[in-house]
């Protein structure tokens, strides 16, 4: 197809009803669906890692992806998914503004959490996905999840992560905390829930999966995918073609029926991400810091007022 019928995406800032503005990218598709993706933590719509499954997706629908608070070009500071829960709302709101006659939401990490989350305590979805997140808080039983507290919790860890990774924390516990994605897991019957986890991630273990998937309600699907480790960084096209579908099917689309989008052109090139950004992922923050500096500390994350990591 040339490139003049390729759809034009595009960005613009919008405001969540506690006055955050929010910035947020769409790239239109098939009216019948739009998809809305939330990032994981440190991450951000104009980074390539996000960027790619954006553009993939688009092939079933249009897409709305975003910058939570704290991250990218969005304001506000980061609470590790509890106000995350209005950035995801203004998203959606967005969508349907845009003339969509069904909302899906795909999370991924952290934003698994928060789709979970507004799901079954918002509601009013199409279809959900959750990608390798959380099935509780507090979750500090792997390396990589004693390094993403480290980052939070410690001033020192915030400073890093707001200098080096471009994402803001905010300074200040959870009270009360947010309701846990497990038990929010359980109220999002009658929509239908697909839990996507991968036998190698090095953040949440299976039985993340499993707990979410054990307090679900039908509909709902559990895929462990061999060889898959966390969220964006290893979300291959396939996996990202698998959930598209699997989304249209879920929302009710015919496919076959459809005019299924164009596929957008340069998606590796938006965002100009340099290698530090390619690998702001939370399991990357050792190498960034340096790992003998940040496994010493994260022994001794006892916190000094930020909030606690989706785990």
């Amino acid at each position: 197809m040339g490139g003049m019928d390729r759809p034009i995406p595009y960005a613009r800032t919008l405001v969540t009803e506690d006055g955050v503005p929010i910035d947020a990218a769409h790239v239109p598709g098939d009216d019948r669906l739009g998809i809305i993706v939330a990032h994981g933590f440190t991450q951000s719509w104009s980074k390539p890692l996000v960027w790619r499954i954006a553009t993939r997706l688009n092939r079933v629908g249009g897409v709305v992806s975003f910058d939570f608070r704290g991250h990218g070009r969005s304001g506000g500071l980061s609470t590790l998914g509890d106000k995350e829960i209005k950035d995801l709302d203004v998203a959606v709101r967005y969508a349907r503004q845009l003339g969509y006659q069904r909302i899906a939401a795909v999370g991924f990490s952290m934003g698994a959490s928060i789709v979970l989350r507004y799901a079954g305590l918002v509601g009013g979805l199409d279809a959900v996905v959750s990608v390798s997140g959380p099935g509780r808080w507090y979750f500090r039983g792997t390396q990589a999840m004693r390094r993403v507290h480290w980052a939070v919790e410690r001033r020192t860890g915030r400073y890093f992560t707001r200098t080096m990774l471009k994402t803001r924390v905010a300074d200040r516990r959870w009270d009360p905390a947010p309701v846990p994605p497990a038990e929010a897991a359980a109220l999002i019957a009658p929509t239908p829930l697909l839990i996507v986890h991968g036998d190698q991630d090095l953040f949440f273990p299976v039985d993340h999966a499993q707990q979410l998937y054990e307090t679900a309600r039908d509909p709902k699907e559990l895929w462990i995918v061999p060889g898959f480790g966390h969220a964006e960084r290893h979300a291959d096209q396939d996996l990202v073609d698998r959930i598209g579908r699997w989304v249209a099917q879920a929302a009710g689309l015919d496919l076959a029926a459809g005019h299924g989008a164009a596929e957008v052109g340069g998606a590796a090139e938006v965002g100009g991400a340099d290698e530090l950004d390619a690998a702001a992922g939370p399991g990357e923050l050792a190498r960034a810091a340096g790992a003998g500096e940040l496994a010493g500390r994260a022994e001794h994350v006892g916190g000094d007022g930020a909030p606690d990591p989706p785990a």
